[in-house]
């Protein structure tokens, strides 16, 4: 029997050396687990939760790959002392739930412990399927611990929503990636330790940058880097030229239809409609690098030619139609300095050459940087659960204001001082040139002062119900 006991533990150790990287690192307590600090630091919904050790009503993680939603889901099984059981809305159905939920009501009857199911992609559950999960809830035989990369808001209906809790997960930041990765490099048990992999100064903090915050991403990088060499030796040393190599070309963060999508239109038109060029810029490059359709970026600036401008400048329609044109007759990437031209033009000046160094200057940002997340302020806000959220919080309607000038940001966080549009004063520019200088002068001045703005007379929300204006615009809502 002993033999028998002995062989098992072998298996079970050789598996977890044979499984991925990502999976032998993930932390084992809560101690070990990065990220996430704005729902588990002292005072914040899941530390309370995991302090008190009460947890009342099922929880939906909501947030990019790679930050943690399958790892916290096990720990807090762990930490809770409950029966853990997983599996994907990809391949599982109403049976497996069906077969869980006999499992649930058979513990609960032997000893009264709790069973945590865990549905990694739980969006792609069907509403019937989601329907299956709600008397169970209701009851409490089932605590359900969803995952998902999608806007709960559409993407889960309203009855599962109301028995469970969203808690929206960050991309980690950089120096959590890089702290993950050099734990791998220390252990020689569960990481990479045992290869006397050698790291080059930078190379991490560049590795860590370009993953955009997906802490799985950048461990499978640096497996794939500490593999023993061609004659079988030592892996060769993590370079800043090996890192870029194995990531070839990051991914962008934008999947067409979805809520990254909107979150970049957003920003893109209330850069705009605040009158800052340099931001304006920036989101478009960050919407076509990413892929985004053209013609889509084109409809959403006409509409902005028309609300934002409209008869204040008559030309705007024209510059935005012209651009529509262009894409329609050459494509892409010959028409993107035909949209930059809109852009700028919108923002606050005529064309001229400078919109093309401006946006090659806003392109090369966003292919050398990492992919920071869009300011809260900027943020599409179409739903309640949102803006409870904290989405499209604080931000501030230039209309509202004298000059429409107001003192916030619009690019991301520490990127405040970009210029990527530098007009010239020749000709038409003059005038592009002359209302910039302006803007930034009253900008500093605000500033000098203490102040956002200098709100207009009468109320906004008396001019709001008189114009019958929707004061948050955001694109279409997604289809189906």
């Amino acid at each position: 029997m002993g033999d028998l006991f002995e062989d098992r533990d072998q298996a079970r150790r050789a598996a977890r050396r044979s499984a991925p990287l990502a999976e032998r690192m993930r932390p084992r307590n809560l101690e070990e687990f990065r990220g996430q600090r704005h729902l588990l630091a002292p005072g914040r919904v899941l530390h309370a939760i995991l302090e008190k050790r009460t947890l009342t009503s099922s929880l939906v993680f909501w947030g990019p790959p790679g930050s943690g939603k399958t790892t916290l889901a096990r720990l807090m099984a762990q930490h809770f002392d409950a029966a853990f059981t997983a599996f994907s809305a990809v391949t599982a159905g109403v049976k497996d739930v069906k077969a869980v939920v006999e499992r649930a009501r058979l513990l609960r009857q032997g000893g009264g412990k709790r069973m945590f199911l865990f549905v990694d992609e739980v969006h792609r559950f069907n509403r019937a399927q989601q329907d299956a999960f709600l008397p169970h809830l209701e009851d409490g035989t089932l605590t359900l611990l969803g995952a998902t990369t999608e806007n709960p808001s559409f993407s889960l209906n309203a009855a599962l929503l109301s028995r469970a809790r969203v808690l929206e997960f960050e991309p980690l930041v950089a120096e959590d990636i890089e702290a993950v990765l050099r734990d791998a490099v220390a252990d020689a048990e569960r990481g990479v330790g045992g290869t006397r992999l050698r790291v080059e100064e930078g190379a991490f903090e560049r590795l860590a940058l370009l993953v955009d915050g997906d802490a799985r991403s950048a461990l499978n990088v640096l497996e794939m880097l500490s593999a023993p060499g061609s004659d079988g030796g030592d892996p060769a040393p993590v370079s800043l030229e090996r890192v870029a190599e194995a990531l070839q070309r990051r991914n962008l963060g934008l999947d067409r239809g979805r809520e990254e999508h909107y979150n970049l239109i957003s920003a893109l038109q209330k850069s705009l409609r605040g009158g800052d060029p340099d931001a304006g810029l920036y989101w478009l490059a960050r919407l076509l690098e990413a892929g985004e359709d053209p013609r889509y970026v084109v409809r959403r600036l006409v509409r902005t030619a028309s609300e934002d401008i409209g008869n204040a400048d008559v030309r705007a329609l024209s510059v935005c139609v012209d651009a529509a044109r262009t894409v329609a007759l050459i494509g892409m990437p010959e028409a993107e300095l035909a949209l930059a031209q809109a852009v700028v033009y919108l923002a606050a000046a005529p064309k001229s050459n400078r919109v093309a160094q401006g946006y090659e200057a806003a392109r090369a940002a966003v292919r050398q940087q990492g992919n920071p997340p869009v300011p809260l302020h900027l943020r599409n806000a179409p739903t309640a659960l949102m803006r409870t959220l904290g989405r499209g919080h604080g931000y501030l309607y230039p209309h509202d204001f004298e000059d429409t000038v107001v003192v916030q940001d619009y690019l991301p966080e520490g990127m405040q001082e970009a210029c990527y549009y530098v007009p010239l004063a020749v000709g038409d520019e003059r005038q592009a040139s002359a209302a910039l200088r302006r803007w930034r002068r009253l900008r500093a001045a605000l500033q000098r002062e203490g102040k956002v703005g200098r709100r207009l007379q009468p109320g906004p929300d008396d001019v709001d119900a008189a114009l019958g204006r929707d004061r948050n615009p955001t694109p279409d809502p997604p289809e189906g």
